[in-house]
This record gives structure tokens, C-alpha cells and sequence, in this order.
């Protein structure tokens, strides 16, 4: 008898048992989302203020923005708000709140000015939502529009460029299309008027620049479409090939000595805690996606799978030190704390709550990784156990006090370079152990200019309900100095509750209405097609003047190819088709291929789509004089009237016991073989159907064999 293995059940239990831990931590956990918006333009007055504050400062060059950020653009102002594949630009005097910003939507509130939304790109379960004091509008699709809030909240108004995007307002909504210019007043829809056509001011040719150099994007190649702020690699380093990293990017214009994670500061970021800012406007990308790693003494920056959907992480570092690290500046040596960046093929380790899911995710889009190491590092809680290749590249370690690193202020000039001895000897860790203090939320910058106290209080309507306002940092202040450098988790941000004599969070007013049935509105179109931002727009969507313009040139060029083909002999009627078809020559490819041009032409023109929303079976046929031939133009001109035509009397009696036919029957003929064929009509029971008619007409365009009169 065999002895059971006790000590293999034993281990297997305890790993089944570990499995159904970590499934249960996944419901458990809400894992913060793997994308984030981007401040990534600024010019002039633009001021600043983080979820839960009341307090405005001087907006910051790559600063993360999550829901409950606000923003204020004073007069001759602008910047730039970039997330997934989404543009979105405020001018001058325009008030935008982040009402919810996770995997599957971006939502902002305008409350007034103009913003003007460039969505390249959107997944099927993704959306962007504008909400403003009179409508919620929403993209599925890319799309690019103007949205307009006069200064008094009064009235919005939406420039429809391209794409189409839903209008939904107090018990109704409807679709706006392209080449559309709605101006709405109410917040039921129906106080509605047409506002003209598509009018551009210097606003709008500022956003087209920017479109047309993120079109021209090379590091658009190499780096997964997902990596915000790619764009600023382009004029700020030269990416090069590496025989084992593939596609590497290097930095220019920096200084001696440089290193990743230097040029810039910390600041306090809810849901991930501790966030890298970095000074350099191309800074962003590699912050906060892909791996460092030294060449020869020259950084470069390494992405991660192009093809995978990359994920924001605050800063991909590892730290050094703990409560006992001393850096020797003065005598006795201060508090401080160091960092170095992930070297290729390096587990990065949130020091955030997260499940298994986000945890491989985060790694394996940011570096090539192997999932088994992956899993094994998120098992194993410890990270001293692991060789990093970064720590002992010279210079690559960055140490401040802790005071510099809690106040958010700049790192270069408070930066101390560690001793080997101390690096080597102290542990690392996934978080950094200093308590986040007010500065550390709103930054180190100076005071900004405060808003119109009208700005934000305006109600606004909305589809999707927005999550609940944070809870401010003097509500979580206690709690996050019990546990230095690890952010509240989502439920517990939920129970915390304000002091009886604490000032409310601000928090918007957003009325949410249920969206209704959608439907097309037939809204009168611009005087004038909208001019296109890029080439590529250009291309995808060509007036209609020009296809018209493009089948007439198509038709003209099939007629000559008719012309050339040389003509059977005179065939009497009554003859059989087929000795006309015999001694016809066979066509050349040039000659298929104008034919399909032609009958290719007649359809498009036939079912060329009208603008202004008017149903395409309303619209007027167009002539298709210019896709027929003579002779067919003359034929149908005969049977109009009844009268013989030219190609002999035989044909008219046939042709005169039909109707007339209608325009749609006029635009696309049936089209006789040989004079032949068009000269004996078919009895009644060999009268060919329409599939055989399309049948017959798709071998003929195969084989043109036709004979002119």
C-alpha cells in the first residue's frame, strides 16, 4: 500500500488557499486607474487647485490632474490638457473642473470660456464627456468641436469640425453632426437656433498647430499610443537602436552629471501618494513609463511593448534609506531620503493597495518582463533580495533631506550625492517614509490669480454621475502621518469624516439627467465645409464637390478606353449575339480596369450623400451625363419620346412599349452587350431578372466586349 504524501497536500493546500486570498483581495481592492490626465501646455496666467482644496497657486508644467482638480486660464492665457488619445485645449478666461477621470471616461466641467477637444482615439468601452451649465455632450468616436460658455452662462455653443457627438440635456437628447453650429439656451434642448457657420479665430489656428506637429510625431513609431506626452520627445532627444533594448531615446541639452528623477519635485497626488513633477517639458513620458537605463555613461530611456496599453505609474523608482538614514550635511547629519530609477526588466512596487491584475499590468506594459517574475515579486513582500542594475551606475542615486522632499521643493538645489558605503549598506523600499504636509498637495509654486467667484459655482447638467467630492487633506492628515509615505485606500478616503467645524471640500453642483432615445437632428449645415486641422482629416473626408469632381474624371477616362477598343463588324439585326461577341477582340487589362472605373463612378454618383442632415432618398439625383456615353444618352432621349433611335428602327417598338423610366432608373441603366443583342429583345420567359442583370453586368466589366453603334 502506497504511504500518502502528506507533506505535498500540505503544500498544496497552502497555495490554494493563498490563490483564494489574493482573488478575494481583488474584489477587495480598487485599483486606481492605469491612465492619467496631463498639464501639458502653458502660456500665461494659469492657475492651479487640487481636489478637497479651496486654495489656488500657479499651475505646474506636468503635473497629474485627477478628479476634483481645477483650473483657471486668466485673459491672454492658454494650456493644454492631455489624456489618452485626447486634446483638450483651454483659451483665455475659461474655468475647467475634472469631474471624473478613470479607464473608461473623461469628464470635465465648463463653466465658462471656450474649450476646444481633439479626440484621436477612443476604445469601445471609452468616452468623453464635456458638461456645461445647459448640456452634457459626449464622444464615442473621434471627433474634434468647439465649445463655447459665454462669460454670463447664458448660453452654450458647439462647433461641430468632425465626428459626431451626443447633445443631452432635460429629457432629450439628439446627435450633432459634422459641419453643425448649435447655440442652446435652456437646459431642456429646446431653446435651440442655428449659429452660423464655423468661424476661426486665432484660438482655433493655435489648436490646429498643435494637431498638425502631433501628427508629424516620429516618436509616435515607438512608443505605445497610450504614453502621454510622447509628443515632447520629438525636439528634445534622438531615439536610437540598441541591439538589446531595441528603440532607445536619449536626451538633449542636458546638464553634466544629469541624472533621471533630478530635475524637478514631489508632490502628493490622491490615489498614489507620493508623484514625481519633472521640470524638463518632454519630462512626463519618461517619468512615469518605460525604464532607465545607463549606456556607456549616457542615459536612455527605454519604452515599453508599443502594442500594449501602457499604464501611468506616479514614479517608476526604487527608494533608499528609512527612519535611521542620515545624510552628512552638517556635523550631526540630517534626516534624508534617496531614490534611483528602474533599470530595464526591473518589477516596479507601488507603494499604493493594489491587486494582482494592476500589478502585472503596470509592469509588463512598461518593460519586457517575464509574468512568473511578476507574480513572484507580488507575492514575495520583500524587495532587499533583488540586484538593481541602476544602484551602483555612479551618480544614479539622488538624496535631499526629508524637509526639501515633504515641502515639494526643487530637488537640484538641494541634492546631495551618498557615498557608495552609505548606499550599499541601507535597504530599499517601495515607498517613500516621509508624511506628506499642505505644500506637499498643492505645490511649491507662488499664489495664482483666483477665479470670478461666478466660475465655479454655476450648476452643470451631466450624463454620468461624477464620483463624490475627496475628502480634503486636513481630513486625511492624521491618518496619513500614522503610516508615512502610504496613500488612504479608496474605502477608507470614504469614512472619513470632516471635524463638525471644518469647511466643506469644494465640490461642483452637477445635476445628472437620464439620457433619452438618440436620433439624428436635422440641423442646417455650415455655409461652408469647416477647413480640416490636418492632412490626414483632409484626406478621410474630401467635400463633396470633389468626389463629384473625381467620378467625372473617372467616367471620362472609361469612355476613352471605349473609344479605343476597336468595333466589330455591322451586325444585322436578328443576328445571334455570339457571332458579334466572336469577332469582337479581347480586352485589355487597361480597358477592365476603365470599365470598372465607370460603373464604379455611376453608383457613387447615384448615391452621393447630401449635407445638412436632409435624408439622402429626398435629395436630387445628380445627372450622370458625364459616366454615359453618347449613344446611351441619345437611346434614352429616344425612349423618352417614344421616337426610333439611331441604331435602327428594330429597337423602337421595344423600347416605346416601356414606361418611361424613373430618374433613380435613368441614373444606372441596364447596358446592352452588342448592337446585336440590344436589337432582339428577349421573350417574356428569357427576360433576365435583376441578379442576373448584375451578373451579366459584372462579366462585362470583367470582360468589356461591348460594340458602340
Amino acid at each position: 500500500m502506497r504511504t500518502p504524501n502528506f507533506p505535498f497536500r500540505r503544500h498544496a493546500l497552502a497555495l490554494a488557499a493563498g490563490l483564494s486570498l489574493m482573488a478575494f483581495g481583488t474584489h477587495a481592492i480598487a485599483d486606481p486607474p492605469g491612465r492619467v490626465a496631463r498639464l501639458g501646455y502653458l502660456s500665461g496666467t494659469v492657475s492651479f487647485s487640487p481636489a478637497g482644496e479651496d486654495s489656488w497657486s500657479q499651475a505646474t508644467m506636468n503635473r497629474p490632474l485627477s478628479p476634483g482638480d481645477r483650473l483657471w486660464a486668466e485673459t491672454g492665457s492658454r494650456a493644454e490638457i492631455q489624456v489618452g488619445g485626447a486634446m483638450l485645449r483651454l483659451n483665455a478666461g475659461t474655468a475647467v473642473s475634472v469631474l471624473n477621470l478613470d479607464d473608461n471616461i473623461t469628464q470635465l466641467q465648463l463653466t465658462e470660456g471656450s474649450l476646444y477637444v481633439h479626440v484621436r482615439r477612443l476604445e469601445p468601452d471609452q468616452s468623453v464627456e464635456v458638461d456645461t451649465p445647459h448640456l452634457a455632450f459626449t464622444l464615442r468616436e473621434p471627433a474634434v468641436y468647439r465649445i463655447d460658455v459665454d462669460a454670463e452662462g447664458n448660453a452654450t455653443t458647439i462647433d461641430m469640425r468632425e465626428g459626431r457627438g451626443e447633445v443631452t440635456g432635460e429629457g432629450e437628447s439628439f446627435l450633432l453632426e459634422a459641419a453643425q453650429v448649435q447655440r442652446f439656451t435652456g437646459t431642456g434642448l429646446r431653446d435651440e437656433a442655428f449659429a452660423g457657420p464655423s468661424r476661426r479665430d486665432d484660438f482655433d489656428r493655435w489648436s490646429d498647430e498643435r494637431d498638425r506637429a502631433n501628427d508629424r510625431s516620429i516618436s509616435a513609431r515607438y512608443v505605445s499610443p497610450d504614453v502621454v506626452g510622447y509628443q515632447d520627445l520629438d525636439t528634445n532627444g534622438t531615439w536610437r537602436v540598441d541591439a538589446s533594448y531595441g528603440h532607445v531615446w536619449y536626451p538633449s541639452r542636458v546638464a553634466v552629471g544629469w541624472a533621471p528623477y533630478r530635475d524637478g519635485h514631489w508632490a502628493w497626488v490622491d490615489p498614489w501618494g507620493w508623484t514625481w513633477v519633472d521640470d524638463a517639458p518632454w519630462g512626463f513620458a519618461v517619468s512615469h513609463y518605460g525604464r532607465w537605463a545607463n549606456f556607456r555613461g549616457t542615459w536612455g530611456w527605454i519604452p515599453g511593448p508599443v502594442r500594449s496599453r501602457a499604464y501611468y505609474a506616479p514614479a517608476l523608482v526604487v527608494f533608499v534609506g528609512g527612519d535611521n538614514f542620515k545624510l552628512k550635511i552638517t556635523a550631526g547629519g540630517i534626516g534624508g531620503i534617496a531614490w534611483f530609477p528602474l533599470g530595464p526588466r526591473e518589477v516596479y512596487r507601488p507603494a499604493y493597495k493594489v491587486s494582482p491584475a494592476y500589478f502585472e499590468k503596470v509592469n509588463i506594459s512598461n518593460t519586457v518582463v517575464n509574468k512568473t517574475v511578476v507574480n513572484n515579486v507580488y507575492i514575495n513582500k520583500t524587495v532587499n533580495n533583488i540586484t538593481y542594475v541602476n544602484r551602483k551606475v555612479p551618480g544614479a542615486v539622488v538624496a535631499v533631506p526629508k524637509e526639501t522632499f515633504a515641502q515639494s521643493q526643487p530637488v537640484a538645489k538641494a541634492a546631495v550625492r551618498p557615498s557608495k558605503e552609505l548606499i550599499d549598506s541601507r535597504e530599499v523600499a517601495d515607498a517613500a517614509p516621509v508624511a506628506p504636509t499642505e505644500k506637499s498637495v498643492r505645490g511649491a509654486a507662488a499664489d495664482g490669480a483666483k477665479p470670478p467667484a461666478r466660475a465655479f459655482v454655476r450648476p452643470v447638467v451631466a450624463r454620468t454621475a461624477p464620483p463624490a467630492a475627496k475628502a480634503s487633506f486636513a481630513v486625511q492628515k492624521e491618518r496619513l502621518a500614522a503610516q508615512p509615505g502610504k496613500p488612504l485606500d479608496e474605502v477608507t478616503r470614504k469614512e472619513l469624516k470632516a471635524p463638525p467645524n471644518a469647511a466643506a471640500p469644494a465640490a461642483p453642483a452637477v445635476k445628472v439627467v437620464p439620457a433619452r432615445q438618440v436620433a439624428a437632428k436635422a440641423l442646417p449645415p455650415t455655409a461652408s465645409a469647416p477647413a480640416r486641422s490636418t492632412k490626414e482629416r483632409d484626406e478621410r473626408a474630401r467635400p463633396a464637390e470633389e468626389r463629384k469632381a473625381a467620378a467625372a474624371k473617372a467616367g471620362q477616362a472609361a469612355s476613352s478606353a471605349e473609344a479605343r477598343t476597336p468595333k466589330a463588324a455591322t451586325t444585322k439585326p436578328g443576328q445571334a449575339a455570339s457571332s458579334a461577341e466572336t469577332r469582337t477582340p479581347k480586352a485589355t487589362a487597361e480597358d477592365r480596369q476603365a470599365a470598372k472605373a465607370a460603373r464604379a463612378a455611376r453608383n457613387n454618383t447615384q448615391a452621393e450623400p447630401t449635407t445638412g442632415g436632409r435624408d439622402a432618398a429626398s435629395a436630387p439625383v445628380p445627372r450622370p451625363s458625364a459616366t454615359r456615353s453618347a449613344a446611351e444618352r441619345k437611346a434614352d432621349r429616344a425612349a423618352k419620346r417614344g421616337a426610333p433611335a439611331s441604331e435602327g428602327a428594330a429597337t423602337a417598338p421595344a423600347r416605346a412599349s416601356q414606361p418611361a423610366p424613373s430618374p433613380q432608373a435613368r441614373a444606372n441603366p441596364p447596358r446592352p452587350t452588342t448592337v446585336a443583342q440590344a436589337a432582339e429583345p428577349l421573350p417574356a420567359a428569357s427576360q433576365p431578372n435583376a441578379r442576373q442583370r448584375e451578373r451579366q453586368e459584372q462579366r462585362r466589366d470583367e470582360t468589356p466586349n461591348e460594340v458602340k453603334p
